[in-house]
C-alpha cells in the first residue's frame, strides 16, 4: 500500500482509471442494451471527464472518510486484508453515489428519480468490481511500479 504522498496520488490515479472505466463499460452496456466491441471504445469517451473527478475526491475525501467508517467496523489489529477489505467497502459506499450523482447531472436528465437508479444500479456492480476486479489489479499494478522502494521500506520497518 502507498507509503508516501506520491505513491498515493499514483496509486489513486491507477484506482480511478481502473474503477471509472469498468464502471462507464457497465453504464454503456446498460444504457445501449448489452455489451459489444463498441462498448469499450464508447466508454473512452467518458473517461477523461470521470476519472479526475474520482481521483480528486478520493484523494482530497472520501479516502480518510471511508479509513474512519472501517475502522468503526474493524481493529487496527485485524488481518491487513480484512482491513484493505473494510476500507474499500466504505470506498464504495461513499464514491457510488457522488459518481453516480455527477454522472446523473453530467450525462442524463437529472432528477431524484433518475439519480437513485442510477445508484441503485451501480452499487453492486461497483462493489464486486472494487472488492474482486479493480482493487487486486490496482494494487497488483502499484506494487509492480514500486517494487524496489516497497520491499526497502518494508525491509526497514522490520528492523526497528
Amino acid at each position: 500500500m502507498p507509503q508516501t504522498k506520491l505513491q498515493n496520488v499514483v496509486y489513486t490515479i491507477i484506482m480511478a482509471l481502473i474503477m471509472v472505466y469498468g464502471m462507464i463499460c457497465y453504464n454503456v452496456a446498460l444504457n445501449t442494451g448489452g455489451v459489444t466491441n463498441a462498448t469499450f471504445a464508447m466508454a473512452l469517451h467518458e473517461l477523461p471527464i470521470m476519472a479526475p473527478i474520482a481521483a480528486i475526491l478520493e484523494f482530497f475525501l472520501v479516502e480518510k472518510l471511508a479509513t474512519r467508517l472501517a475502522f468503526t467496523v474493524v481493529r487496527p489489529t485485524d488481518r491487513p486484508q480484512v482491513i484493505t477489505y473494510a476500507i474499500s467497502t466504505m470506498i464504495v459506499c461513499l464514491m457510488c453515489p457522488t459518481m453516480s450523482l455527477i454522472a446523473t447531472l453530467l450525462f442524463k436528465v437529472p432528477s431524484f428519480g433518475t439519480w437513485v437508479q442510477t445508484w441503485g444500479l451501480n452499487m453492486p456492480m461497483a462493489l464486486i468490481w472494487q472488492l474482486l476486479f479493480a482493487g487486486p489489479l490496482t494494487r497488483l499494478i502499484f506494487r509492480n511500479l514500486f517494487r524496489g522502494q516497497l520491499s526497502a521500506a518494508a525491509a526497514e520497518h522490520t528492523e526497528h
